[in-house]
């Protein structure tokens, strides 16, 4: 009997990444490549779908079949992720009608959300949506699309979010994973996954919309259309697939009540994994909110979810600030500027010698859900350097992190255990910065334990390789468990209320400034 394979490719902000796994679940290819992003005016964040998600999609399926060597047919299932929260209009060939508007990190329909939380008015907002709505919710996107757009809005057969797209181009049948649904597109569908013909009527047909089924559901075989465009062999069974940091949450164990998974990417996401629902929280100490859990991926659990708007985004923007020099000699051959400004701001001592940042440069979303919100430098004297807003930088997503803990705790939930995953974990000292701050073990996993490992670990369990999310949990290596310094940790926890009131005590002066921006 020929050896069977499972693919996974995963679609992110600024790059993409496809695994192939052997039966034992090992790595047998692993490719990436990068993509751009477009910024067409402040709040706006785009993706060509076709030339990005598409195209990447084609170029690494490729790819990884060419340097596996092995036959198209010996791939058992396909599972692919992208972007969670998007909004993209297709027509009724799956054809892409404009660019794709992302996830919570746009925030063109901020005046949507505002006029919805009047229309509906709060009580009825928390009923429907289950927080307050915010620029991640993909009804806001589908409403500006019908406000702003209407030659678009009239001419759309499917509104998709990424991994619908990815799933629809391969098999031409529309699906979306439950959890997404339940979660990013509410009020569209109800809690039990079911289109909610009477909410839709303000925002789209019912039709028009998804059908929500289980993340590793196989949904169909690849058409003969596209298999000539990815080089897989035609019926090759797809599975659902579903949001990027669903996919890699799943790849590093988040598949038991207590766990708290944190995903630093581009934006810093986290899920918290619970035996049970809880409602949208305001904490009384000023820590931020919390929105409505929902019924997870995993069956039998629920799950807490967000995430901030700048995290790898944030060290970015300090890379191509003050670290160009650097930058051009990493395109020279020279060593990665990341690894340069690690190495920076591991001599600098915690606590950045008084220098505390805001991460909020892009606005933000968990836990403030401000998109007014802005950056902050404070304490800025004379001695600090680029290598002291590195550092601080580093620390503010740490507090960022922080503060979604004492949350949890505040909720009475406090984790049990806490694992990472995505592009920051390669940045040992931002890990152990973020340990230190949280003073709780983290669990580091390996390399290639991604949101396209993820999602063919997913494929895996759609063809019944695996038979269970704790087969799958089973199944998954050990990773590495960074411990926090107690010393490190005392000094970030009596700081940590100065980064809290940072943004408290300046709100009103952050909203002043952005409304002239």
């Amino acid at each position: 009997m020929e050896k069977r394979y499972y693919l996974g490719i995963d679609i992110g902000t600024f790059s993409s990444r496809g695994i192939l796994l052997d039966e034992s679940y090992s790595v047998a290819a692993d490719a990436s490549v990068p993509h751009g992003m477009e910024n067409p005016q402040p709040g706006y964040f785009e993706h060509d779908a076709l030339q990005v998600w598409w195209g990447d999609f084609c170029t690494l399926s490729r790819r990884l079949l060419t340097e596996s060597g092995i036959d198209p047919r010996q791939i058992a299932c396909v599972g692919a992720s992208a972007l969670g929260t998007d909004c993209l209009p297709v027509d009724e060939n799956c054809e892409p009608l404009r660019p794709a508007i992302l996830y919570g990190i746009d925030a063109r329909a901020s005046r949507e959300a505002e006029w919805l939380t009047a229309y509906y008015g709060q009580e009825r907002v928390m009923q429907l949506f289950g927080h307050p709505i915010c620029s991640g919710d993909t009804a806001t996107k589908i409403l500006w699309i019908r406000n702003n757009e209407p030659e678009i809005y009239a001419r759309t057969y499917k509104f998709l979010t990424g991994s619908s797209f990815l799933a629809a181009r391969l098999t031409g049948r529309y699906t979306i994973d439950q959890f997404l649904a339940k979660g990013s597109f509410r009020p569209l569908y109800r809690p039990d996954g079911s289109v909610n013909e009477e909410e839709c009527a303000l925002y789209c047909r019912p039709d028009q919309i998804a059908e929500a089924l289980p993340v590793n559901r196989v949904i169909g075989g690849v058409t003969e259309k596209a298999a000539a465009e990815t080089g897989l062999a035609p019926g090759t069974p797809v599975i659902v697939g579903t949001g990027d940091s669903t996919a890699e949450a799943i790849s590093v164990g988040l598949v038991e009540p207590g766990t708290a998974f944190f995903q630093y990417g581009s934006s810093m996401y986290y899920y918290y994994c619970m035996d049970r629902a809880v409602s949208s929280y305001v904490s009384p100490e000023g820590n931020g909110r919390l929105n409505g859990s929902k019924v997870f991926t995993v069956p039998g659990t629920h799950c807490l979810g967000d995430g901030t708007n700048a995290a790898g985004t944030l060290t970015r923007w300090v890379r191509d600030l003050l670290y160009k020099p650097e930058l051009l000699a990493e395109e020279e051959g020279g060593e990665n500027a990341y690894a340069v400004m690690a190495r920076e701001a591991a001599e600098i001592p915690c606590g950045s010698e008084g220098l505390m940042m805001l991460p909020y440069i892009y606005g933000e979303r968990s836990p403030l859900q401000d998109p007014r919100a802005t950056g902050m430098l404070f304490g800025l004297r004379g001695n600090h350097g680029r290598a002291h807003i590195n550092r601080a930088a580093l620390e503010a997503v740490g507090y960022s992190t922080l503060q979604h803990l004492i949350l949890f705790e505040e909720l009475g939930l406090p984790p049990k255990r806490i694992i990472t995953a995505g592009g920051g974990t390669k940045n040992r000292t931002w890990m152990q910065i973020v340990c230190d701050i949280c003073g709780m073990p983290i669990q580091i996993p390996e390399s290639w334990q991604c949101s396209a490992f993820g999602d063919a670990m997913l494929a895996a369990l759609g063809a019944g390789a695996l038979d269970s999310f704790s087969a799958l949990r089973q199944a998954l290596p050990a990773g590495t468990v960074l411990q926090p310094d107690e010393t490190a940790h005392r000094l970030y926890a009596s700081r940590y209320p100065i980064f809290r009131d940072l943004y408290r005590s300046n709100r009103e002066q952050m909203h002043a400034l952005s409304a002239e921006a």
